[in-house]
């Protein structure tokens, strides 16, 4: 079993046995997030606490570095419900969690990234051969990496990755010198490709979707419908405005993320914001990507992602 996933099963089993001491309480939604999504824009404004005041339901919100910890919050029942992308969602289902899918965003492909220097001499893909190359095991831009060489005629055993917890990480071995190439996802590309001088050599583009999974635990979507809905329902309303003001999502998210309203800037001006169900098209693009992983040998077993799908539209 590859160490990534036999480490996700050690600290979910870890992350049960304190679950006691994390159960729910009806009278509030623990919603897990992670820096620049539309849970960031409804949690800045405010509107969700008075939607769901009526139903005397209290909102706490919780940040995560990345995909991977919510994840593990939410089976430990830290959290009822989040956001994660496509990659470490996936993971999360190999390893046993038993999470739902509930909806999804639109597409985001310019969201994810490998970069080089500006100045490097690898102008393709395929020149990444051999090279050392910052990545996480689980992220979204691992997929992303997996289906560039795949279509620049190589193997993932063709480049060396270095493994990095988390984006900072990954900068550093990055900034230093250490690693040749590097793959982002947004806002940290973006706050990249402001801070330094880089060259985009491949994103998501036709390669992958990148898309947010909006998640929670089975037992809480089946109990907690109205509240989910209601969530739902301020989370559309909140990218309708998100799409068409760029610059006041950046000067709202700024303070409450730590990020420069410019690097959230670039980020939203290429994104799509709109949640959908989970249709038939999606789950056959999150079943390549869990397909891809497992034939890697990176997951120790295939899943049936629709085995994972809410049966009911929460939208």
């Amino acid at each position: 079993m590859p160490r990534f996933v036999a480490r996700l099963f050690v600290l979910f089993a870890a992350a049960l046995m304190l679950s006691v001491s994390a159960q729910a309480d009806d009278s509030v939604i623990r919603i897990g997030y992670q820096k620049f999504n539309t849970l960031n824009i409804l949690k800045g404004t405010g509107n969700l606490e008075r939607a769901l005041k009526p139903l005397g339901i209290q909102v706490k919100w919780h940040e995560f570095a990345a995909g991977p910890q919510l994840l593990e919050a939410l089976n430990a029942r830290a959290i009822d419900f989040g956001h994660a992308a496509d990659a470490p969602t996936v993971f999360a289902q190999v390893a046993g969690i038993d999470l739902v899918y509930l909806a999804a965003e639109h597409p985001y492909p310019k969201g994810i990234a490998l970069l080089v220097p500006a100045d490097s001499p690898i102008r393709s893909v395929r020149e990444l051969k051999g090279q050392k190359i910052a990545i996480g095991r689980g992220w979204n831009v691992q997929y992303l990496l997996v289906r560039a060489l795949e279509q620049a005629g190589l193997r993932y055993e063709d480049i060396q990755p270095v493994y990095a917890t988390n984006a900072a990480d990954a900068r550093a071995a990055f900034e230093s010198g250490q690693v040749q190439a590097i793959g982002l996802w947004d806002p940290y590309l973006a706050g990249q490709q402001l801070s330094s001088k880089v060259r985009v050599l491949r994103d998501g583009s036709g390669l992958s979707s990148n898309r947010t999974f909006y998640v929670a635990s089975r037992s809480y979507a089946g109990s907690h419908k109205e509240v989910l809905r209601r969530v739902f329902a301020e989370l559309k309303k909140s990218e309708q405005w998100a799409q068409q003001h760029p610059q006041a999502v950046a000067d709202l998210l700024a303070p409450q993320l730590g990020v420069d309203a410019r690097v959230l800037k670039l980020a939203t001006e290429r994104r799509d914001y709109q949640v959908q169900p989970v249709d038939a098209r999606i789950v056959q693009e999150q079943q390549q990507l869990a397909d891809t992983f497992n034939q890697l040998g990176l997951t120790p077993r295939k899943i049936r992602v629709q085995d994972a799908v809410f049966a009911e539209s929460l939208l």
